[in-house]
């Protein structure tokens, strides 16, 4: 088996008595998109902080091609090749769209270099029109496609999404579907969701987190056929 961009070995985070993450092994091979799903508490959100320095693990391993990132800082991260769009956008307010998406640039490209690769980012993701707007008085789902414009400017190897689709408008959605599609062709990417509707139309294969741990994982045909997945988490979502 080749090795993974990303893996990680014994992955375990512990709030005091909580085991919120429990020895998770987890593998993800270059350009796979892989989506995480899981009812509230299962642990996939604490588990995406701990892949990309938002929490340092308890203990486990968290593998970014054979280096051991576990505990380093986002930026750190970032810096290896690692894109990351967090659930609540991180952006400058008071900046426009063109020079956010140029300040994320910029950390990877040199000179006109950043601002080819910040135009690039925009059209990509379908901003170029919103440019010259300054970003804290965007809506939401805008917010949302500018954040993802940052994350895609650098040109990151793997990237990783936390619930990219919240607050955005039907046809923002479906931007986003085909531009993460578009994506996986030169990129391996992570989507944390809890709209199945939105994984119905992304997903190839899936991980279903439960108490801390991986359930079951695999076609997402498959996982959404599962009873032990509709006993936790689908429900009449699933018929």
């Amino acid at each position: 088996m080749t090795t993974p961009i990303l893996e990680t070995r014994g992955l375990t985070m512990r709030f005091g008595g909580v085991l919120a993450v429990n020895g998770v092994d987890f593998r993800l091979q270059e350009a796979e998109l892989r989506c995480l799903i899981g009812p509230n508490g299962a642990g996939k959100s604490t588990f995406f902080k701990c892949l990309t320095g938002q929490l340092k693990p308890t203990s486990g391993e968290v593998l970014f091609r054979d280096q051991n990132i576990a505990g380093a800082l986002s930026y750190a991260i970032a810096r290896h090749g690692m894109g990351i769009k967090t659930q609540v956008p991180s952006v400058f307010d008071g900046l426009s769209v063109r020079e956010n998406v140029w300040l994320a640039a910029a950390r990877v490209h040199p000179g006109r270099m950043a601002e080819r690769k910040a135009e690039e980012a925009m059209q990509r993701v379908g901003i170029g029109h919103i440019g010259h707007r300054i970003v804290g008085q965007l809506a939401h789902g805008q917010r949302q496609l500018v954040e993802l414009a940052m994350v895609v400017a650098p040109e990151p190897d793997l990237i990783l999404l936390d619930e990219p689709a919240a607050g955005m408008t039907d046809d923002e959605v479906d931007r986003l579907v085909e531009l993460i599609k578009e994506l996986n062709k030169s990129h391996a990417l992570v989507v944390v969701e809890h709209d199945m509707q939105f994984i119905r139309r992304v997903a190839k294969t899936v991980t279903v987190f439960h108490q801390g741990a991986i359930l079951v994982e695999g076609d997402v045909a498959d996982i959404l056929r599962d009873a032990r997945v509709r006993d936790v988490y689908l429900g009449k979502q699933a018929a």
